[in-house]
């Protein structure tokens, strides 16, 4: 294995007892950035970052304290995007892919190797190989997702049901597109891709929950939820998956990429929010949030 895979894929956080059916994720705030990955990208520290969902799973680290399981990446966005189907290969940055369908993903970089980061702005300065981009969904793409299907299943197991929160955030900017004027913008975007990922009393809950913690909510605009929802959204089967996007000015500086003084703040409205979609299922056992 090359040394810039000996990192594991993923990092699993277990409760002490599982007392719910609700799964939390954070696939985007991984921050194990590879030394080859670095020497081969034209971006500086801060410019290789932005794409990262900082501090996300510092922010959800309260869920298995409630009974939850916590999946968080380890290896950042702008390396693989576990958010991307493994055949969203990129002809543009992955040397020797053939025609492929192009997505508004793909067409857009942001493909499972991604050929840019935040604002357009490129990663590398020519192509990688079609190996290297198979060696990297293979050594992380591959065991996060084996390990994702596996605590989703363990939970339709032992509950009949199974709940997944995908975090994620989002830069300030990105709001601007959906913000009225005269009205608040959304801090917060739940996704279940048009109800088509979980049920509707799972988001009800989940946007009370920030509604009653002062912030605004929005559903499916912009952000409705991409491959994970897709994946494993599946309200038919009892499986449930629901996008939460929150906006990264709430908790940290977006410029220095550093935690600002209401850190702590979100992170309670968070685990908050956790235990109440927890409590609205099946064989939860109600625990305090922190």
């Amino acid at each position: 294995m090359k040394a810039q895979y000996m990192r594991p894929a993923f990092r699993l956080e277990m409760p002490a007892q599982t007392t719910t059916p609700v799964v939390v994720a954070s696939p985007h705030s991984g921050r194990h950035y590879p030394q080859d990955f670095l020497e081969a990208s034209v971006l500086d520290e801060r410019g290789i970052r932005s794409s990262e969902d900082a501090f996300m799973d510092m922010l959800v680290a309260g869920a298995p304290g409630l009974g939850a399981p916590l999946l968080a990446a380890e290896y950042p966005r702008a390396f693989i995007d576990l958010n991307r189907s493994p055949d969203e290969l990129d002809p543009g940055v992955v040397d020797g892919v053939g025609r492929v369908v192009q997505t508004p993903r793909i067409s857009s970089g942001l493909g499972v190797v991604p050929r840019v980061v935040a604002n357009g702005r490129a990663i590398y300065r020519g192509k990688l190989s079609r190996a290297e981009a198979e060696a990297r969904i293979d050594a992380v793409w591959v065991p996060y997702h084996r390990q994702l299907d596996a605590l989703m299943q363990a939970a339709t197991d032992r509950y009949g049901i199974a709940v997944l929160l995908d975090f994620h955030s989002m830069p300030h900017e990105a709001l601007d597109s959906v913000a009225r004027p005269g009205a608040r913008r959304p801090e917060v975007v739940l996704g279940d891709r048009f109800g088509a990922s979980a049920a509707g009393h799972l988001v009800d809950a989940l946007e009370a929950g920030f509604v009653e913690a002062g912030l605004t909510v929005s559903r499916n605009a912009p952000f409705a939820g991409a491959y994970v929802a897709q994946r494993y959204g599946r309200p038919g089967q009892r499986r449930h998956a629901i996008q939460v996007e929150i906006d990264r000015a709430l908790y940290m500086d977006e410029r220095m990429i550093r935690p600002n003084a209401d850190f702590d703040r979100v992170k309670r409205i968070l685990t908050g929010v956790i235990a109440r979609v927890a409590g609205t299922l099946p064989g939860s056992m109600p625990l305090a949030a922190e």
